[in-house]
């Protein structure tokens, strides 16, 4: 038995469901993604027999674990927010912190039933009901996912309080002032994508996408993709309608005008 087939069947005698990941990446191999996640140990098996470099994702939500995903990339680090978290006694005692290969960290609590959640401008992500993470001692990049610290715990992370500290939303304008098609500032466009119920997650990620672009702000169209994975869809789906908005580019009929339902040309089936 591989070591990755060992630990994913550590988790899923703790009660967390399990899937397999392509090797070395965080590309579910399952046709159907998390939603395929068992706790089942002949699944397990015949899933990492086949090949036992496959790396261990869990799925986020009960019955499985609440992540706090603390990002670190080039852009930018989650830890102050982190830290702030910390001081306003909102971070309490995981169960588990993770090293991540870029150099964030994960904190594991006790699953609910919240939402996915996404702070861009925090570098923060929240992984809960419909979500996943990659998990030890699984590798992306050849840089391994770590066990920094371990504990029993039945914290719980409430998002909603992290939020309201962290990103502040104005006091809204009266419905007849403002636009009903979404957020107007691109950087809370992806907490919006990440909030799409099921048959408008393609369509809200293609009219975010397009917000973003007429915005002149390229760079958040990688937020939407993890906004949008969080919502439901899959790294296929998800490239491909963001490959669409910037094919389509602006049209000044679409300013102020678009509406976050169905485009005429998205026929894209969701796995979400």
């Amino acid at each position: 038995m591989s070591d990755n087939e060992r630990q994913a069947q550590a988790y899923a005698r703790r009660g967390w469901p399990v899937f397999p990941c392509i090797p070395g990446e965080k590309v579910p191999v399952t046709t159907h993604g998390f939603h395929e996640a068992t706790t089942d140990p002949d699944r397990i098996a015949r899933w990492w027999s086949r090949n036992p470099d496959r790396n261990v994702a869990i799925a986020t939500g009960a019955p499985g674990p609440d992540v706090l995903d603390v990002d670190r990339h080039g852009d930018g680090s989650g830890f102050p927010a982190l830290n702030k978290l910390q001081r306003a006694g909102l971070v309490g005692r995981p169960q588990a912190l993770i090293r991540t290969p870029s150099g964030g960290m994960h904190a594991y609590y006790d699953g609910t039933d919240q939402r996915n959640g996404h702070i861009a401008a925090q570098h923060l992500d929240f992984r809960s009901h419909g979500g996943y993470v990659v998990a030890p001692p699984s590798r992306v990049g050849g840089r391994p996912y770590v066990v920094a610290r371990h504990e029993p715990s039945a914290a719980t992370f409430d998002w909603a309080k992290a939020k309201e500290l962290l990103d502040p939303q104005p006091q809204r304008p009266p419905q007849r002032e403002r636009q009903a098609e979404g957020p107007r500032d691109p950087s809370h466009l992806a907490d919006w994508v990440a909030r799409q119920p099921e048959g408008n997650r393609n369509a809200g990620l293609f009219w975010a996408a397009n917000r973003a672009i007429e915005a002149g702000r390229p760079d958040a169209l990688d937020s939407l993709a993890r906004a949008a994975q969080d919502a439901g869809l899959t790294e296929v789906e998800t490239r491909r309608t963001i490959r669409s908005a910037q094919q389509q580019g602006t049209r000044p009929a679409q300013r102020g005008t678009a509406r976050p339902f169905k485009h005429q040309h998205e026929t894209e089936a969701e796995a979400g």
